[in-house]
């Protein structure tokens, strides 16, 4: 019997820490490989030529200023929720609530416009939709929070099921205040008196919604990066042991950061009711609050990063949808093309973490 065991052709070692122009080279050259192999999927399976296809990818996002003003306000909430759910990724504490948690914001925003619409002062209005958008997020947020903190509870479970009861109280409500009766659905909130609707900055109704964000990116990179809580955080995500150790109170910093996390996704879901749509549905989030979770992994929990990673998924999200639309495709092969980009954006991921190593030659047995 044979006892010799052969060395294997390859085997992957964890890799020492790359200079940044290593890896986002690493980074670049997957998105150009993604794009051949687009160009090769979009020339085999429709016969187009790839390059109308990825001209109308473009298209879908700067054909005109109204498009790239769609874009940024599409970036921006999108970036908004990844900034929210950031915190707790960091401490290791999976928040998929983001949906919910925006819905709770959503709910709390168009009942004040709906219930206070005509009696306050419009500045007053704006001033109390914020509060109690960011509240109903926070509260949101703190139930799953208390119960991890409590009990020890998976964090990733409840947030999810908090999403579908989130969603079912929008519905109740939009019977609630349905108009007109038996219509199923609220329309466009004060529509006639524009009261609690942000005001307009600049040429565009989206610009404050994009301001807001970009603002709040700054604040949320100096919060992780350069505050006590900030360093509280990171140290509970890497151990829970190490922190309790060194005097940190692991479960008062769990509720502080889920609580962050629920409030910023409510101001999301203000800056939809009040900025944007102006009114409230059940589908108004968009699932943006698990396209956040990816946002924030690919950005590696990085804020400033996150701009460039909610600017590539919406871009991709638009042109495929432009490219269904153009050349009467199913809107699945916009999908496609979006799959095929992110399938070597995250995988790239992996030659910078990990390298391989090939079996030298005449290397035969261990």
């Amino acid at each position: 019997m044979n006892n010799k065991q052969h060395t294997p052709l390859f085997h992957v070692s964890k890799r020492g820490e790359l200079p940044w122009y290593l890896s986002w080279g690493i980074r670049i050259g997957a998105v150009v490989l993604a794009l051949l192999v687009s160009a090769l999927v979009t020339n085999l399976l429709t016969g187009e030529n790839p390059v109308k296809v990825f001209v109308t990818i473009w298209k879908g996002s700067f054909g005109s200023a109204r498009k790239m003003w769609v874009l940024g306000q599409n970036v921006a909430i999108l970036l908004c929720v990844a900034l929210a759910v950031t915190p707790a990724f960091r401490m290791r504490c999976w928040n998929l609530g983001g949906d919910g948690q925006m819905l709770a914001g959503c709910l709390a925003t168009a009942a004040c416009m709906i219930l206070l619409g005509d009696k306050i002062p419009n500045w007053l209005l704006i001033a109390l939709m914020v509060v109690c958008s960011m509240l109903a997020g926070a509260v949101w947020a703190l139930i799953p929070a208390a119960f991890k903190a409590k009990y020890n509870t998976n964090e990733t479970l409840f947030t999810l099921m908090m999403n579908y009861i989130a969603t079912q109280l929008v519905a109740f409500f939009i019977i609630v205040w349905e108009v007109p009766k038996g219509a199923g659905k609220i329309g466009i909130i004060n529509q006639q008196t524009n009261a609690g609707w942000l005001p307009q900055v600049g040429p565009s109704k989206y610009l404050l919604n994009i301001i807001i964000v970009a603002v709040l990116t700054v604040l949320m990179y100096l919060y992780l990066n350069y505050s006590k809580h900030g360093y509280e955080i990171s140290v509970v995500g890497e151990s829970e042991r190490t922190a309790r150790y060194v005097g940190i109170k692991v479960g008062k910093v769990i509720l502080r950061t889920m609580l962050l996390s629920g409030a910023i996704c409510g101001l999301a879901g203000m800056l939809l009711v009040g900025g944007t749509d102006h009114t409230l549905t059940t589908t108004i989030t968009a699932s943006r609050g698990f396209t956040a979770v990816m946002v924030s992994w690919l950005a590696k929990f990085n804020p400033i990063w996150m701009v460039l990673t909610s600017f590539l998924l919406v871009f991709l999200s638009k042109g495929g949808g432009e490219v269904a639309s153009g050349f009467g495709l199913s809107t699945s092969f916009g999908d496609i093309l979006t799959g095929i980009i992110l399938f070597f954006i995250i995988g790239s991921e992996f030659f910078i973490n990990y390298k391989i190593n090939f079996r030298k030659p005449g290397e035969k047995e261990a």
